[in-house]
C-alpha cells in the first residue's frame, strides 16, 4: 500500500529557523541576541568546561519527542507567535518496517531505537536482571509497543484526585481520552468478526488514528466467548468507556487507510511539521536542565538545557517560558536529577550541586510483569487477538475473602518495608494510605486485576499472553553517574510482596482453568506451556512459582518516578504537572501517574498529555 499523503514531510536532524518565522529580521535578530545574553551568563553553571555556547531562544524546550512530548509540542505550536523546540535522542523511524508493521511487535526489540534498559538483580524474582523496552526514536515507546489501546477504570483515575490531584477525574480527562482519538469504526466484515464499540465513548476528530486490523476468518472469538459467558465474565461492548471488566476484541493505533502503526509522530508530528515556529533536533542528547542566576533554593527556573549533538558538540539552548521533560519513567527522574533536583545524597555523591532537595525524585516505581501460557489446538484454528479483564473475584472465587483479609492484614508491613528501601523518603504513614487506596480499589471497587491476550499461536495452537495489573512492590531509579551517557540503575523489586507472586501465579491458574472450561476445552489437545509435566494439575504454588521465575519478563509499563501527588506524600510535581521548587519546569509523560493503570499506557498518555498542553497554556501570557 502506498504510503499516505500526510506522512511525505521530509525528515530534518535540526529544523533551522526559516525567514517565514515570526523571529525573521529585526525581531529573530533581537531574540538571538537575548539568547546569547542569556546563554552566557550560564556559562558559570555548566559542568563541562568545552561547552559551546550557542543557539536561539524558545519559548517552549521539550524534552523528548516521544508519545507525551509530541502532544505537547503539537498543541503549544499551535500559537503561530509561541515557538517550541522538540529534543529528541533518536531519529525518525517513519519508514522503518520493524516499526510501522501492524503485525510486527517485537521486531524493534534490541535494535538501535531500542533504549534497552536492564534493572539490577531482582532479588525476589530469581535474581537475574531483566530488560525494559522504551523506543528511542521520535514517537518513543508509542513506535516499538503492542499497539492496544485501551484506557482505565474510571474509578482509578478519580484516586488521582482522592490522594490530593485537584482536577484529575475520569470525567475531566475523558474529553481528552476522546479529544486525541480518531476512530475508524469497524467494516461490516469486522463487526461481524467481534468488533464492537460504543460511539459515545470514543473520538473521531482527533489526531491519533485507533481502529481494528483486518480479521481473519475466525472460529476462536465465539468459543472464546462462550467460554467466558460460562466462567460468569460477560462481553464488554467496548473496552474504553471506564469499565473494563469483561471479553472483548480491541483497537489498536492503527493507520486504517495505510495500514501502518500509527505511532505519536505520524498522528502529532507529521503532519504539522511544517508550522515554522516548531522545531525538531533529532539525534540529540539533553545532558541537564541550566539554571538561571540568583533566586533561593526551592524556587529555581530554567533558563535552558545543555545538550550534546550527534557529533559530540555541547551546546545550551535557552527557553523564555518552560522547559517540559517527557523522556519517560526511566529516563525523566534521571534528567532532574542530573540538572540538581532529586535526592541530596544521591546528587552529593556524583559532585552535582543540589538546586532542589527533592528526595522522592526516581521512588515509586512500579511495573507490571509479563507471561504466557499455552495449549495446542484441533487443527483449522483460526482468529484475532481478543482480551478479557478478570476481575480478583473472577480469578480467586471463593477463596476472595481469605485472600482479601491476607492483605489487608499486610499493608502496613509493605509501608514500612517500602518506606525502608527507600531510605525514607516515602514515608511510611503515606505508603499505606496510598497502599489502603490501592486495596480498595481491588476488592471494593472491583478493579480489573489481570489483562489476558488470546491469540492463535498458529492453526493448530492458542497462546495466552497474561500480566497483573496492580502490584503493591516500589521500586526506583536512579542516576549511577554525573555521566549523562551513564545507564541508570533501576530496581522495580518484582515480587517484592506476596499479593504481587499470588496474584501473577492466580492468573496463570485462571488461564489453565480456561483452557478447561467448555467450550474452549473441546479444542484443546494438550497445554504445552507449563504444561502438566512442568506443574502438575495439583501443583502447589511452589511448583508455579518456579516456572514463573523462568518465564515472566517485564510488561514494559513502568509508571510513577515523577509521581503527581501532594509533595507531602512523596509527589515530584503538582497538579499542574509542575516539579516541586521550580517555577517553570513541567514533567509530562508515564512517570507522573501515581498508580499503575489497567488499560494500556499509550491512551491515557496522550490524554493526560492533551490536559496538561491546556494547563500549560492556562498558565502562560503568551495563550
Amino acid at each position: 500500500m502506498q504510503q499516505h499523503e500526510r506522512y511525505k514531510s521530509p525528515v530534518r536532524k535540526v529544523l533551522k529557523i526559516s525567514s517565514t518565522s515570526r523571529h525573521s529580521g529585526a525581531t529573530m535578530a533581537n531574540k538571538m541576541l537575548r539568547s546569547l545574553t542569556v546563554l552566557g551568563a550560564l556559562s558559570t553553571a555548566l559542568a563541562a568546561p568545552s561547552t559551546r555556547l550557542s543557539g536561539p531562544q524558545y519559548d517552549y524546550i521539550v524534552v523528548g519527542g516521544g508519545t507525551s512530548g509530541l502532544v505537547v509540542a503539537n498543541r503549544l505550536s499551535e500559537n503561530p507567535n509561541v515557538s517550541v523546540l522538540i529534543i529528541e535522542a533518536g531519529g525518525s523511524v517513519i519508514n522503518n518496517s520493524n516499526v510501522t508493521d501492524v503485525n510486527g511487535y517485537g521486531l524493534a526489540f534490541g535494535t538501535d531505537i531500542d533504549w534497552q534498559y536492564e534493572t539490577i538483580n531482582q532479588s525476589y524474582a530469581g535474581d537475574a536482571p531483566q530488560v525494559l523496552r522504551a523506543g528511542k526514536a521520535l514517537s518513543g515507546t508509542s513506535a516499538i509497543n503492542g499497539m492496544a489501546y485501551t484506557r482505565a477504570e474510571d474509578v482509578q483515575v478519580d484516586a488521582w484526585q482522592t490522594i490530593g490531584n485537584e482536577g484529575w477525574t475520569w470525567d475531566s480527562l475523558f474529553p481528552y481520552y476522546r479529544k486525541s482519538e480518531n476512530l475508524t469504526a469497524p467494516t461490516a466484515s469486522q463487526r461481524a468478526r467481534g468488533a464492537t464499540y460504543d460511539p459515545s465513548a470514543n473520538g473521531e476528530e482527533g489526531p491519533l488514528s485507533v481502529a481494528w486490523p483486518d480479521i481473519p476468518a475466525n472460529n476462536l472469538t465465539n468459543t472464546l466467548n462462550a467460554t467466558f459467558q460460562g466462567l460468569g465474565v460477560p462481553w464488554t461492548e467496548d473496552v474504553n468507556g471506564g469499565k473494563m471488566r469483561g471479553f472483548n476484541v480491541y483497537p489498536s493505533t492503527i493507520d486504517y487507510t495505510a495500514y501502518v502503526r500509527e505511532d505519536a509522530a505520524r498522528a502529532y508530528y507529521w503532519p504539522i511539521a511544517s508550522r515554522p515556529n516548531l522545531h525538531l533536533m533529532l539525534d540529540t542528547f539533553v545532558n541537564r536542565l541550566v539554571w538561571k542566576n540568583g533566586g533561593s533554593q526551592g524556587n529555581a527556573t530554567a533558563a535552558g538545557v545543555e545538550i550534546t549533538s550527534s557529533n559530540g558538540t555541547i551546546s545550551v539552548i535557552g527557553a523564555s517560558q518552560e522547559v517540559i521533560i517527557s523522556a519517560g519513567s526511566l529516563k525523566s527522574p534521571g534528567i532532574l536529577e542530573l540538572s540538581g533536583i532529586g535526592n541530596r545524597d544521591i546528587l552529593e555523591r556524583y559532585n552535582i550541586s543540589v538546586r532542589v532537595d527533592l528526595p522522592t525524585v526516581g521512588e515509586n516505581l512500579q511495573d507490571q510483569t509479563n507471561a504466557g501460557l499455552g495449549a495446542s489446538t484441533t487443527p483449522g484454528l483460526t482468529g484475532t487477538k481478543t482480551v478479557v479483564y478478570p476481575n480478583v473475584y473472577d480469578v480467586f472465587g471463593n477463596d476472595t475473602l481469605a485472600v482479601a483479609q491476607s492483605v489487608r492484614r499486610q499493608l502496613k508491613q509493605w509501608a514500612n518495608e517500602t518506606a525502608q528501601v527507600s531510605s525514607g523518603t516515602m514515608k511510611a504513614e503515606d505508603l499505606e494510605a496510598l497502599f489502603q487506596l490501592q486495596y480498595d480499589l481491588i476488592f471494593k471497587d472491583k478493579i480489573t486485576i489481570a489483562e489476558i491476550l488470546y491469540y492463535p499461536g498458529s492453526t493448530s495452537s492458542i497462546s495466552a499472553q497474561y500480566w497483573a495489573l496492580m502490584p503493591f512492590a516500589r521500586g526506583h531509579v536512579h542516576i549511577a553517574s554525573a555521566d549523562p551517557t551513564a545507564k541508570p540503575v533501576i530496581n522495580p523489586n518484582y515480587y517484592k510482596f506476596d499479593w504481587d507472586l499470588t496474584s501473577q501465579i492466580a492468573v496463570a491458574k485462571y488461564v489453565r482453568k480456561t483452557f478447561q472450561s467448555a467450550p474452549l476445552a473441546n479444542i484443546i489437545a494438550e497445554e504445552t506451556n507449563p504444561g502438566f509435566e512442568a506443574v502438575a494439575a495439583n501443583g502447589s504454588e511452589e511448583d508455579w512459582k518456579a516456572w514463573l521465575l523462568t518465564q515472566y519478563r517485564s510488561n514494559f509499563h513502568p509508571v510513577g518516578t515523577a509521581a503527581m501527588m501532594p509533595q507531602d506524600k512523596g509527589g515530584v510535581v503538582n497538579d499542574r504537572l509542575t516539579v516541586y521548587g521550580t517555577s517553570n519546569v513541567r514533567v509530562v509523560d508515564a512517570s507522573v501517574l501515581p498508580f499503575q493503570v489497567c488499560g494500556h499506557l499509550v491512551s491515557t498518555l496522550y490524554a493526560v498529555a492533551e490536559r496538561a498542553s491546556d494547563l500549560i497554556k492556562a498558565d502562560s501570557a503568551l495563550f
